[in-house]
């Protein structure tokens, strides 16, 4: 990074101001996890409902442990797959119900944490003295942003400086997995599978019962609506497609994988539908994903990105 607009994002961050910053998965929105007035500016900048927690992002693992209290499980997990798209929930500890705004955790005696897989945010994270709070960049319920090009203009007038990496190559925001002692629980599926996870840590998983950033019911949503699971579209459609067998007649098709490879297909899908989204069409028709592996996660998000305001899911 130009060591100019490192330390102008920093003094940014320092003064209690609002930075875009790029991770593997998506750019986040972020501030000092510390500062209890930046993280209000943070809410309302997003729009985003006070009963939802913030992921809090450190340099490393021994940062980690300041705020989070490790388990076996937790060390395991961390060791394995940190840097990376894996969220921790633990219990807070008496440093983090000291010093971590009340208004992170949203009231819980949780705290989830991650450490980015970027080299530019990573940069960042050891040279302050804080960690951050960094929910995906985009006004609330609305579609993640993988590149810069997507970032909302109201979100923008709330930001003090942007820190550009290129594309996200992961695509999807993180797999967040509580921690209950050295039982675990997925609350948010990602790259990182729970079949992956439980071959890792060789014990099944807990049901989950916590609340986890991300998990409102109509989240990651395009303008136009979606119509999941469907190879029936009309010349005013935009079509996403996966696979090598395609219908023809909509206005535009974008294709997650022609290979029918699910790893490609999440990291093109946000940076997919923000390109149909600009399309003057009547709906966004989804062909069939995998239930499986990476596609829990894929469908996960396209089921919630779906959803009416009188939360019912469009299917066809």
């Amino acid at each position: 990074m130009d060591p100019v607009c490192l330390k102008e994002g920093l003094l940014a961050l320092q003064s209690g101001a609002l930075v875009v910053m790029p991770t593997e998965t998506v750019y986040g929105l972020a501030a000092d996890a510390t500062n209890p007035q930046a993280i209000a500016a943070l809410y309302a900048a997003k729009g985003r409902p006070a009963s939802n927690p913030l992921i809090v992002h450190v340099a490393d693992q021994a940062s980690a442990q300041r705020w989070g209290g490790f388990s076996e499980t937790a060390h395991k997990l961390a060791d394995a797959f940190w840097p990376g798209p894996l969220t921790l929930v633990l219990p807070m500890t008496a440093e983090a119900k000291a010093h971590i705004a009340p208004a992170v955790t949203a009231g819980h005696d949780t705290l989830a944490l991650r450490v980015p897989h970027h080299p530019l945010t990573l940069q960042a994270l050891r040279a302050l003295p804080f960690p951050l709070a960094a929910p995906s960049a985009n006004l609330s319920n609305q579609l993640s942003p993988t590149r810069v090009s997507h970032l909302h203009h109201q979100l923008l007038t709330h930001v003090a400086h942007i820190w550009d990496g290129g594309p996200c190559i992961q695509g999807i925001e993180s797999t967040i997995v509580q921690i209950i002692g050295n039982n675990w629980a997925v609350l948010r599926h990602g790259i990182f599978t729970e079949e992956a996870l439980t071959a890792f840590l060789k014990t099944p998983p807990l049901s989950a019962t916590a609340t986890a950033p991300g998990q409102s019911l109509r989240h990651y949503a395009p303008h136009h609506p979606m119509i999941l699971n469907s190879t029936k579209v009309g010349p005013e459609d935009a079509l996403l497609a996966f696979g090598p067998h395609v219908p023809a007649g909509a206005m535009i098709t974008k294709n997650l994988s022609l290979r029918g490879n699910l790893h490609e297909t999440a990291a093109r899908l946000f940076d997919a539908l923000h390109t149909l989204d600009q399309w003057p069409c009547h709906r966004i028709v989804v062909m069939p994903i995998p239930e499986s592996g990476v596609g829990l996660a894929i469908n996960e998000r396209l089921k919630k990105g779906a959803m009416t305001r009188g939360h019912e899911s469009a299917m066809a």
